[in-house]
């Protein structure tokens, strides 16, 4: 497939120029003014031209839970998430569906989905969301969240004693399982990414990081987890190791030019200086570590140090939504509060780099989307400037990063090909998606956990709650 986008601003300096975009079957091939058409002609007057963003951390089955979970910090919430979790394989495909497009439609042509499994069906699981996002047309990278130890070792313990129950599945038999989704869905040439990816040091024995390192290795494959999202977590990396995470997963091998970690809420300077040393990514979630009380991420810090920072919303039961360009706004205006030097505030500018070429940097794959360049992936999106919310005309970014932005996306490509035309989702059905997600879903505002009343009273002790 060729097409041409004709008289589209890009952003070039300071400023804006007006330029014809060449597209010839997944590639970008020239950007100039006035250039000869090829193929489709598609008018880009009075539309902006950026790069797709990147959705780098978000859960999608957890769609089936948003709205629902009342404000309660990170440990206390997974218990509850986990104890409602069930669901099959066809609300896992209808979930995926759902994020690829709110993705879609706030900006982003990849997501990462750091994928929950069903129990005893996961590669029934991958199945469904791989084939959810090719039936969108998103770029994916799925990231199965692995894990070998219970729920319960997530909490430190104090220095009491602690009965933890066994995993359900061997650490062995875990690393076979993501070596299977690999053999079966790992087709980069395709648009869709396997990734190694441990939920966290809470909840995941050394020998587990280490055969995900070895699998990451042998495959090429991009890595990913949570680091320190919450205060509880630092304490349990300093019980679990005598020493921060951060130190440890650089001591054992995990933090690479390959590696994305998630939320990094309580690193501390040495930390910080490690994750530069390694080129390891930083995921901001500012939306979820607002909603679950973890804090906010030292992401100017970050920056001044030289550390790759990407965006993402996190999973649906946390943020309560996939609105990557709200991410984005909060993710950049939160952090003005935390330094007086205005000088070192994120700009516009910077927030969409970061979303589109820090996002691709964290995955391991500048080289190949993540910014406007002749010979890079056509992952693409078409902003609407005359949209009511992005009049009246001043900045074109500044109005899209700091405004209100609402169903502002005219066109998106994913590897050339159509993924949004004239404001519309091309290749499914929403009318429909939303009667199945309708239909499989009930009013259950009243819901009462089990699990957070025994989980509330050990984690009100270990965090020196009255």
């Amino acid at each position: 497939m060729s097409f041409t986008i004709q008289n589209v601003l890009i952003a070039k300096g300071e400023g804006y120029e007006a330029v014809d975009v060449q597209i010839q079957n997944d590639r970008i091939v020239a950007i100039a003014p006035k250039l000869e058409v090829i193929g489709t002609a598609i008018d880009g007057t009075n539309k902006l031209l950026l790069p797709g963003f990147v959705n780098a951390h978000t859960h999608s089955s957890e769609m089936w839970q948003r709205g629902i979970i009342p404000p309660l910090p990170l440990e206390l919430w997974l218990a509850e998430l986990y104890e409602f979790t069930p669901l099959n394989p066809e609300q896992a495909y209808l979930s995926a569906v759902g994020t690829a497009i709110e993705t879609l439609m706030t900006g982003g042509t990849t997501v990462v989905d750091h994928l929950v499994l069903i129990p005893g069906l996961e590669i029934e699981t991958i199945a469904a969301a791989n084939r959810g996002y090719r039936d969108v047309g998103i770029r994916a990278f799925i990231a199965p969240l692995i894990q070998d130890e219970d729920l319960s070792a997530g909490i430190p313990t104090g220095g009491d004693e602690v009965s933890r129950g066994d995993y359900v599945r061997p650490t062995q038999a875990t690393l076979e399982l993501v070596e299977e989704a690999v053999k079966q869905f790992h087709r980069p040439e395709e648009g869709v990414e396997i990734m190694v990816a441990p939920t966290g040091i809470q909840l995941c024995s050394d020998a587990l990081f280490e055969g995900c390192i070895e699998l990451s290795d042998r495959y090429d494959l991009s890595r990913h987890a949570h680091l320190l999202e919450t205060k509880a977590q630092k304490l349990l990396a300093s019980e679990k190791y005598g020493c921060s995470a951060v130190q440890h997963l650089k001591d054992i091998g995990f933090l690479s030019e390959k590696t994305s970690l998630a939320h990094c809420v309580w690193l501390d300077e040495h930390d910080i200086k490690l994750m530069a040393e390694t080129r390891s990514t930083v995921v901001h979630n500012p939306l979820s570590n607002l909603r679950l009380g973890s804090g906010i991420a030292p992401i100017l810090k970050y920056r001044q140090a030289g550390v790759n920072v990407a965006f993402g919303c996190d999973g649906s039961a946390s943020n309560d939504s996939q609105d990557l360009l709200e991410a984005i706004k909060i993710g950049s205006i939160l952090h003005s509060v935390t330094d007086f030097d205005y000088q070192h505030w994120i700009t516009p500018r910077q927030s969409v780099e970061m979303a589109s070429l820090g996002g691709a940097t964290g995955l391991n794959r500048s080289d190949q989307f993540g910014s406007l360049e002749v010979g890079k992936k056509a992952d693409l999106v078409m902003y609407d400037l005359k949209s009511l919310s992005l009049l009246p005309r001043t900045d074109p970014i500044g109005l899209l990063v700091l405004g209100r932005p609402v169903n502002v996306v005219s066109h998106a490509w994913v590897n050339g090909k159509s993924a949004i035309s004239d404001h519309q989702i091309c290749n499914v059905n929403v009318e429909e998606l939303k009667e199945k997600l309708f239909d499989q879903s009930e009013w259950t505002p009243k819901r009462k956990s089990i699990a957070v009343a025994e989980t509330e009273a050990r984690y009100r002790s270990v965090m020196g709650l009255s």
